[in-house]
C-alpha cells in the first residue's frame, strides 16, 4: 500500500514515527509537501503534480496540516478526496477544528462541558466582558494561537480590561474563558484514534505557568481517564468529525471541561509518556479504511 503523509518537515518527529511504522507494516511511505503541491481541478480527472510530477497510486493519506498553512493544506487534502483517497483526517472535519470559536460552539450543541467563554465584536465593554466569563481571573486566547502562544492569565480585572483594550486596538481577535482553579495549571491530553481512546496523558505547567503545553517546558505523565473523562473525548472527536484528534480537557469540580479538539496532534510526547506505539496505530487506521 502507498501511503502519503502530507507535511513540510520530515525530520519532525510525528512525521518520522510515522514513516518508520509503515515501513514496518512494508507499505510504501512517501512524505509530500503540501505546500508544494498543485492541483489540477478537472470534472473527469482531478489529480496533484508534485514537484512536477503526477502524484499517483496512493491509497491513502495522513495530513499533518500546520497552522500557518491551513488554507492551502486544506485544499491539498480536499483534492485527494476528490480522487478518492482515503485522507485519516477530512479536509472538513480539519478547518473546523483550526477554527477556535467554530469548534466551541460545535462541542456546546453536543452538550460536552466547556470553561465559560466570552467572544464579542471589539466591544468597549471590556469590564462586562470580564464579568459574563466569571470575572478575574481570566484566560484571554487569541483565536489564532497554537502551543500556547497567544494565550493570557489575567489575574486581576485591571489587568485583564487592559489586555483586552490592547487586543481590540490591534483587532485581533480574542475569547475570554474561565480560569478553572481547581486544575492547577494541569491538562489531560486524550489521543482519539478511530473512536478509541489510545492513550491519555496528564500535562502539567512548570512552576509558576498555567498553560500545561509540552512546548512551554510542562511535564507529562500517563494517566487512566475515568469513564466521564473518556466519554468526553470520544463525543468531541466524533462531533468534530475526527477519525484522529488529540482531545485537551481539564479536570473540575463539575466534570471535564474541552479546552480544545486537535486535528494534528503530536506523537511525541503522548508516546513518550504513555510508551504505546500510537504511530502503528494510525496506520493500521488507514489501512482499514484505505482497503474498502
Amino acid at each position: 500500500m502507498k501511503i502519503a503523509i502530507l507535511s513540510q518537515n520530515p525530520n519532525l518527529y510525528s512525521t518520522k514515527r510515522l514513516i518508520e511504522a509503515g515501513k514496518k507494516k512494508r507499505h510504501d511511505m512517501q512524505v509530500v509537501d503540501h505546500s508544494k503541491c498543485d492541483l489540477i481541478i478537472e470534472r473527469k480527472k482531478p489529480g496533484i503534480t508534485y514537484r512536477g510530477e503526477a502524484l499517483t497510486g496512493i491509497h491513502g493519506v495522513i495530513p499533518r496540516i500546520g497552522a500557518s498553512i491551513t488554507f492551502y493544506g486544506t485544499a491539498v487534502v480536499r483534492q485527494f478526496e476528490m480522487m478518492k483517497v482515503f485522507t485519516a483526517v477530512e479536509s472538513q472535519a480539519l478547518v473546523r477544528s483550526r477554527d477556535k470559536l467554530r469548534s466551541l460552539q460545535i462541542l456546546s450543541r453536543a452538550g460536552l462541558g466547556l470553561p465559560k467563554t466570552v467572544f464579542s465584536n471589539y466591544s468597549k465593554d471590556v469590564g462586562g466582558i470580564i464579568e459574563k466569563a466569571g470575572g478575574a481571573p481570566v484566560v484571554i486566547k487569541l483565536l489564532e494561537g497554537t502551543q500556547g502562544l497567544g494565550v493570557v492569565l489575567a489575574d486581576k480585572r485591571n489587568s485583564a480590561e487592559s489586555i483586552l483594550e490592547a487586543f481590540n486596538g490591534l483587532q485581533a481577535r480574542v475569547i475570554v474563558q474561565e480560569f478553572i482553579k481547581e486544575a492547577k495549571g494541569a491538562d489531560i491530553r486524550a489521543f482519539v484514534v478511530d473512536g478509541v481512546v489510545v492513550g491519555a496523558m496528564k500535562r502539567q505547567g512548570k512552576e509558576g505557568e498555567f498553560r500545561s503545553n509540552l512546548h512551554r517546558g510542562g511535564s507529562a505523565n500517563i494517566i487512566e481517564l475515568s469513564d466521564e473523562e473518556e466519554n468526553a473525548a470520544l463525543k468531541a472527536a466524533r462531533v468534530m468529525g475526527l477519525g484522529v484528534a488529540g482531545v485537551d480537557l481539564l479536570q473540575s469540580e463539575r466534570g471535564p471541561l474541552i479546552l480544545e479538539v486537535n486535528s494534528s496532534p503530536g506523537l511525541e510526547g503522548i508516546e513518550s509518556a504513555t510508551g504505546k506505539d500510537i504511530a502503528s496505530m494510525i496506520i493500521k487506521y488507514v489501512e482499514r479504511n484505505a482497503e474498502q
